[in-house]
């Protein structure tokens, strides 16, 4: 790409991808369902369903197979969880809004992508030297495979770890 692609691609992947869908997903999933939920029911459950909804989100509109939406709903509810434990443990949907924009600006708003085949509109691509769906993470991407999961379980873990540490003190 010249540098005028790359511009272009990053600030609109900034702007609208990363940003605004970012910290809206989070106002909307962590801000006000898991805060309603959790007045009327208990955290386990204020952190549970809104996270299965943001999976199922993911699936919306997508003409996905089952194999590749199930990893979605999977993937997609794991990463709610995480930026559910985020919330929670710093105490602000703000914190998981940074965290969530972070991630798709990054993955998906152009400036790195990770699949089976090189994207030209990426700034970075790193091609993986598998067709297995369980590493690719099949029809969604990267977000959806083992290596990701790993990683939402690892911050998650740390999260509550955290948070049960803060309790003790």
């Amino acid at each position: 790409m010249n540098s005028n692609q790359i511009f272009s691609t990053l600030s609109a992947g900034i702007a609208f991808t990363g940003i605004a869908a970012g910290f809206v997903e989070e106002m909307v999933f962590r801000g006000v369902i898991l805060n309603l939920l959790k007045e009327k029911w208990n955290i386990k459950v204020a952190v549970l369903i809104p996270s299965v909804l943001f999976g199922l989100v993911h699936i919306i509109g997508m003409d996905f197979s089952i194999i590749s939406s199930l990893l979605v709903l999977i993937a997609g509810t794991m990463v709610g969880i995480m930026f559910s434990m985020v919330a929670i443990e710093s105490g602000s949907v703000w914190n998981s809004g940074i965290v969530h924009s972070l991630w798709n600006i990054l993955i998906i708003g152009g400036g790195l992508s990770i699949s089976e085949k090189a994207d030209e509109y990426s700034v970075m691509t790193y091609v993986l030297d598998s067709k297995d769906f369980v590493f690719t993470g099949g029809e969604f991407g990267i977000e959806s495979s083992i290596i990701a999961l790993l990683g939402y379980v690892i911050v998650t873990l740390a999260a509550i770890c955290m948070i049960k540490k803060k309790a003790k003190v």
